[in-house]
């Protein structure tokens, strides 16, 4: 289980699935601003992984907009997440880091996950690998490709309601 999970968050550009794009080679990332996925704002709750799952966005302030993501199972902190989209060179890019239950980091210190900005379709975003759309004011989805650990990836979807 700890392998998928950790699986899930090294996330396999290579492919795509019905929701989920990647960049083309040599290609840019379109212009954008944080206005463009500025509806993420709010606490979000879902279930996941047979746990619960909490997403926590803030408004687009310097530059950026900040998550918190919190997986419990069992009673347990499976693992968090923290990271953010930021406006870089007149495009967006999502970025985090990951940490276990009692905040030690699975990233070496000075790496992040970081994920190119593929297309803004009115209500989705699409960064390579992630896909955030917006369903009504008060549900989300945000699409992901996982690993598995046979090398096979899949298409997950994570549906989040507005607390």
């Amino acid at each position: 289980m700890r392998y998928f999970i950790c699986a899930f968050f090294f996330v396999v550009t290579a492919v795509h699935g019905q929701n989920t794009m990647t960049l083309p080679e040599g290609a840019a990332s379109p212009k954008a601003m944080l206005k463009d996925i500025s509806w993420m704002q709010g606490h979000w709750s879902g279930e996941a992984f047979g746990g619960i799952t909490e997403e926590i966005w803030g408004p687009p302030l310097g530059g950026s907009m900040m998550f918190s993501f919190k997986l419990v199972s069992d009673g347990q902190v499976g693992f968090y997440e923290l990271g953010h989209i930021r406006e870089l060179d007149n495009t967006l890019v999502y970025e985090l880091k990951h940490f276990h239950g009692d905040l030690k980091g699975w990233e070496e210190k000075d790496e992040v996950q970081s994920f190119k900005l593929v297309k803004v379709d009115g209500k989705r975003v699409y960064f390579e690998g992630f896909t955030f759309e917006k369903v009504s004011n008060d549900e989300i989805n945000i699409y992901a490709q996982i690993g598995n650990e046979d090398g096979s990836a899949e298409e997950v979807t994570f549906n989040f309601k507005k607390e």
